[in-house]
């Protein structure tokens, strides 16, 4: 497969996660109108799911290549992407991946790319790069906040995070410490494996409300940090969903809040009776998205509340798996979104202007919640000591941010800034082209 004359080709290896594997592509489409040949490479099941994403305007410039991971017993292949993935298997799918370095060997070899760009848990992607004298650089689909508090925690110093807006409760730094203790590798450590990248580093992200912190993390990792901007997917025809898009038309403009957890948190059950409550207790208009682990039948009605879908009736609506939600953010109903600040919902939530009532779950998203509140685009839902969501503070967030008067400040910074982050349109990607090429000519 040889790349067109006076094009630039690039081999892509996102993790194997929906999070990542959709900035990628969105950057892959930004770059193939700039001259750009893309070999986008994951697993088949993953490749199965972003197809549909490629349309007949990218058929010729995005190419979908296939790594097949060693079929291990409790990994079969539905199993070879986070999506649905039961959380217990998640570590052995790092390994299963980790063990197909020699097959992304071989895939190198046949395709002789002229760039790789590769994430964040995939040094031996840089390592198979580096042996063939192909430039390998990381694309960072995490805030430079958080991949800098990462670093700092991985050196286990005792020097205070230097921006103490941006601070972890005891049982989210637990969190954050398992993630950053597991990942990279055996063989690199986390601030090790960052060096890896050629020279620059690409981060999802936009200076104008992370400046600080991307200079920072360029002192760390002592590389250019280069932001790409918010990489948001482009909206889905809505004929696909229109019963949502139905539902959500009947609702007064700003009066609705989306509830999602993104697609790798699943709510426990004490966690989903407390959001329902809150919630209930809002009385504002919702749409929820539940998701449940692959292999675990369980009734919606069940795990909600007994009683629940009856009281709110048609203030609210509840979705299993899957919905098009940069299609809904969009939607004039929709006046707040209660998130779990994954970094492709914090960039959604900012680029369509809708502020948050955060609710961080895990590893990064507590540090993208103090970022969503410093920056005065949201609010977050307060917690108990150890961690535990209350109802009534959910139901007192929701409503200051999307009904009182008290959250006027954050709903008019959420237009703000979505306001200037598309008013900038595609200049981080110019600044992308510039450095990408300059690294494949002085190869």
């Amino acid at each position: 497969m040889e790349s067109k004359k006076n094009t630039l080709s690039v081999l892509m290896l996102p993790w194997l996660a929906h999070g990542h594997i959709s900035p990628f592509l969105e950057l892959a489409k930004k770059l193939t109108n700039r001259n750009f040949h893309i070999y986008m490479c994951s697993t088949p099941i993953n490749l199965s799911s972003i197809k549909k994403n490629i349309t007949k305007k990218y058929s010729q410039s995005i190419e979908l290549v296939e790594i097949h991971l060693p079929s291990l017993p409790n990994l079969p292949p539905q199993y070879h992407t986070t999506n649905g993935l039961p959380p217990h298997l998640m570590n052995t799918l790092k390994i299963a991946f980790e063990m197909a370095a020699p097959k992304f060997s071989k895939i190198l070899r046949t395709l002789n790319p002229d760039l790789v760009i590769y994430d964040y848990n995939q040094p031996w992607a840089a390592d198979s790069a580096s042996s063939m004298n192909i430039p390998a650089v990381q694309f960072l689909t995490f805030g430079a906040a958080v991949v800098s508090m990462a670093i700092q925690i991985s050196k286990d110093t005792e020097d205070k995070f230097p921006f103490p807006e941006i601070y972890l409760h005891e049982y989210e730094m637990i969190s954050l410490k398992e993630a950053v203790k597991e990942s990279p590798s055996d063989k690199y450590s986390f601030d090790e494996a960052l060096r890896l990248s050629r020279d620059i580093m690409l981060v999802k992200t936009c200076r104008h409300f992370e400046g600080k912190y991307i200079d920072y993390l360029s002192n760390l990792v002592s590389k250019k940090i280069v932001p790409v901007g918010s990489l948001v997917q482009e909206s889905i025809d809505q004929d696909d969903h229109a019963e949502i898009m139905q539902w959500l038309d009947k609702k007064e403009k700003n009066s609705t809040v989306f509830v999602s957890f993104g697609s790798e948190y699943f709510l426990s059950n004490e966690q989903i009776h407390a959001v329902a409550q809150g919630l209930e207790l809002s009385k504002v208009n919702f749409i929820w998205v539940i998701r449940f682990p692959l292999g675990e039948r369980i009734n919606i009605r069940d795990a909600l509340p007994e009683g629940f879908l009856e009281r709110v009736g048609e203030r609210g609506t509840v979705i299993e798996g899957w919905a098009p939600q940069a299609t809904i953010l969009q939607h004039p109903s929709i006046g707040g979104f209660v998130s779990h600040c994954g970094w492709s919902s914090f960039m959604e939530s900012m680029k369509f202007g809708v502020p948050v009532i955060a609710m961080p779950m895990h590893i990064d998203q507590p540090v993208n919640a103090r970022l969503v509140e410093y920056i005065g685009m949201g609010v977050e839902a307060a917690r108990v000591e150890d961690g535990k969501l209350q109802n009534e503070e959910i139901a007192k967030v929701i409503r200051e941010v999307v009904v009182e008067d008290r959250g006027e400040a954050v709903r008019k910074k959420a237009k703000q800034l979505s306001d200037r982050m598309n008013a900038k349109g595609d200049k981080e990607i110019d600044g992308v082209v510039e450095e990408l090429v300059a690294l494949c000519n002085n190869k």
